[in-house]
């Protein structure tokens, strides 16, 4: 191709403004670089048909097939016509319908017989798989120049198969791969000589022509390897440097007194912290007293006692003269959190933060009088959240910039501009795949100096995450359970197979009842159909609702929380205490609920996910999650862990009208059979993929990875870190790498750029 020299080059220029306009608007392609990285989903062989029997149903496919029969059908007394085609592989078939005018050219070429491309969205018709218009290129025609040349490509022994949308099939992009190749040998190879050399690695024009055309499996093999390689690598450098970059930020050091709140708090303690939570404290304790920030990762298992650590770390911060800041995502988190601090703490969760008149230690407020973040007695901790009162919300801004209030807990309203503080030391982020970089990056800056940062998830991650997603962090994982937590029994319930099975799961919860304990029911939506009427997803779920066949329950809407309460109240649970929770009530209204589940005086609560992570009700036993198929593997185990929190055993019941063969019954059996966190976030991912599980924030790292999937290429990952580590270390600036410097350029983009920077 003469004339570019650069894979920056738009693709308008090259491929003509229709077809670069479908790459940049459906496939995010936009330039030559974009389109030589969007690498092949799979290889078809001359004479090697694809399998039609394992087709993904609603799926954008393309299959290489063979014509069996062709039929042209008329209806509506001849005035329409309709062609059906069989195809074959040898094993399956799959059938393929034209209306219409589009009726002509296919039944002129699908003769029985002939050998085609085909690509179209899988769906079912009279209980058989059909592509309904499809569209096809020929490969054993030779009364066409265009068929000449898929013959030609088809003779090169394989054939690339690309990730392609409805307006642009994978054959387009293969032509339009064609017309950029040659600018591979352009490509700037971000590897070092020594590292590329000492590997063996193929240098990145040859991988990139060996991907897009191989003439061998091994030259895909050989490709992958490296293209793999150069995606773990480029990444772990980027978070290699950002991790530089903290180790250089000043920052206030903040180390736990003798004798301070912090040894008042675990002095007060009814139990023994665990080997695990003394051993991630010191990790935490030691970064604090470092004068450059902290950036950690705190995971574990759920009810593994996260929160019990983030508080210790906060009580020593206040005790250091700092302030302390949690972030929840929503109000009943923010508000449950506060509530259980407060609890912990008891009377050193004091409400006005006297300091004793006397000379302090050095290292705290000198002199007498008040002092920030509390007293020898205890430490304000305040709420703030959107939905507060006027009043209530002016006394806490108050507390915080005064240094009153040692310890805010809120939601997103903590990092409005007018929230300002007297000396912020700590951000606590709970749950952060919830919030974006922006939010994140607001909260810290409100600190005189970067705050230390202790990130937190309930969501068990594997370690190829963690290196990959949160590898600018050092990472503390809690695997242990405290003492007293009771073991959860969880069995899936096949209520469209055996009704008999949710009849008992309903005695069972009126057993719990009747035993003095207490049960949740999460249902996936709420079920208020004038409101969500009123919404996009409320049509949808009307829509779909009103357009349900009722013998296939997987199309009709999810449950619903209000429709199943009633339900219950005039039913199976009938005389029990029923009440409901989910995101649509008031703030007052949802607390109030929450305050009266925790003293028992609810004996079933009936709830949407509000209740995934930080609710914390000992004495709730049961739990039984309706359409359970409808959720994550992670969700799941997120949900079971608000039950078996005491010292009775937990129950969770899984309900699904899933067939007994389907993949989401699948997904419900794995997760009644362990309760190992760790092994259901390995499961979810290699279900899901990285798309879904790094989240919405992580978007900028998420479309680097183009060839590299993290639960797969966990040795990949760890060496390209531990290459990656060496090099920044050596060479902080990159300045004897200016390949790699130019590659982690485009890498960062603006967006990505802000994430690596932001946290």
């Amino acid at each position: 191709m003469e004339g570019v020299s650069s894979l920056d080059e738009p693709l308008k220029k090259l491929l003509g403004g229709a077809t670069a306009k479908v790459m940049a608007e459906h496939l995010d392609l936009h330039t030559v670089g974009d389109l030589l990285h969007h690498y092949p989903r799979r290889y078809e062989e001359r004479g090697k048909l694809t399998a039609l029997t394992d087709l993904p149903l609603d799926e954008h496919v393309t299959v290489v097939a063979q014509v069996a029969d062709a039929r042209v059908l008329t209806f509506n007394n001849g005035r329409g016509k309709r062609l059906e085609v069989t195809l074959t592989d040898g094993s399956g078939r799959l059938q393929l319908v034209f209306f219409g005018h589009g009726v002509h050219k296919p039944h002129k070429e699908l003769l029985p017989g002939r050998q085609a491309m085909f690509a179209g969205k899988v769906s079912v018709f009279n209980r058989k798989m059909q592509l309904a218009h499809p569209t096809y290129q020929l490969l054993d025609a030779s009364d066409a120049d265009e068929a000449t040349e898929a013959v030609d490509a088809f003779a090169g022994r394989l054939l690339p198969i690309y990730p392609a949308c409805k307006q642009l099939d994978s054959w387009r992009i293969a032509k339009a791969v064609d017309a950029v190749l040659p600018s591979a040998r352009d490509a700037v190879d971000p590897l070092p000589a020594a590292l590329r050399e000492g590997r063996g690695f193929t240098p990145l024009p040859e991988a990139l022509l060996k991907v897009h055309r191989p003439q061998t499996r091994a030259d895909i093999e050989d490709a992958k390897a490296r293209l793999k390689w150069d995606e773990a690598f480029v990444l772990q450098v980027a978070l290699a440097r950002r991790r530089y970059a903290d180790t250089q930020l000043p920052a206030a050091a903040r180390r736990p007194v003798a004798d301070g709140l912090l040894d008042a708090f675990d002095a007060k303690l009814p139990f023994t912290l665990t080997e695990g939570q003394e051993k991630v404290s010191k990790e935490i304790f030691d970064d604090l007293a470092t004068e450059h920030p902290m950036h950690r990762l705190l995971q574990g298992e759920v009810g593994s006692g996260k929160t019990m650590v983030a508080l210790r770390a906060m009580l020593a911060v206040v005790d250091a003269g700092g302030q302390a800041a949690m972030l929840a995502p929503t109000e009943v988190l923010a508000q449950q959190h506060h509530r259980s601090i407060t609890e912990m703490m008891g009377e050193l969760a004091d409400r006005w933060g006297l300091w004793r008149e006397a000379p302090l230690d050095e290292g705290r407020r000198p002199g007498g009088g008040r002092a920030p973040g509390g007293s020898d007695r205890g430490t304000k901790v305040v709420l703030l959240t959107g939905s507060m009162g006027a009043a209530a919300r002016r006394q806490a801004l108050l507390d915080l910039v005064t240094g009153e209030a040692g310890i805010v807990i809120g939601t997103h309203a903590l990092i409005e501009d007018k929230v300002q503080f007297h000396d912020l030391g700590l951000v606590v982020v709970d749950e952060q795949h919830r919030f974006g970089v922006e939010q994140r990056d607001a909260l810290r800056s409100k600190g005189k100096q970067p705050p230390h940062l202790l990130v937190m998830t309930a969501t068990p991650i594997p370690r190829t995450v963690a290196m990959t997603v949160f590898g600018d962090l050092e990472t503390s994982v809690l695997d242990q359970l405290p003492a007293g937590r009771s073991p959860i029994a969880s069995h899936v319930v096949p209520a469209k197979d055996k009704p008999h099975f949710l009849a008992r799961a309903w005695e069972r919860v009126r057993e719990e009842v009747e035993n003095g304990h207490q049960a949740y029911v999460v249902c996936p939506r709420i079920g208020d159909d004038a409101e969500e009427a009123a919404g996009k997803g409320g049509k949808k779920a009307a829509k779909a609702k009103k357009a349900a066949p009722e013998e296939d329950g997987d199309k009709r809407p999810p449950l619903a929380v209000l429709e199943i309460a009633d339900e219950l109240r005039g039913g199976p649970l009938a005389g029990l205490r029923v009440e409901v929770l989910h995101g649509r009530m008031h703030p007052d209204e949802k607390d109030d609920v929450m305050r009266r589940f925790a003293a028992g005086e609810v004996d079933v609560l009936v709830a949407t996910t509000v209740i995934e992570v930080g609710v914390n009700v000992p004495n709730a036993t049961a739990m039984v999650i309706m359409d359970a198929d409808r959720f994550g593997v992670s969700q799941l185990h997120q949900l079971r862990g608000r039950v078996g929190r005491g010292s009775a055993p937990g129950l969770c019941l899984l309900v699904s009208e899933a067939h007994e063969a389907s993949p989401a019954r699948a997904r419900l059996s794995a997760v009644a059979a362990t309760l190992d966190g760790f092994e259901l976030s390995r499961i979810d991912l290699e279900q899901r993929r990285e798309g879904d599980v790094l989240g919405q924030a992580q978007s900028g790292v998420r479309s680097s990875l183009r060839m590299l999937t993290v639960i797969d290429d966990e040795e990949v990952i760890a060496a390209a870190r531990e290459e990656a580590v060496a090099i920044v270390a050596a060479d902080p600036g990159l300045e004897e790498l200016p390949e790699l410097r130019t590659v982690l350029a485009a890498l960062l983009d603006k967006e990505r750029e802000e994430y690596l920077d932001k946290g």
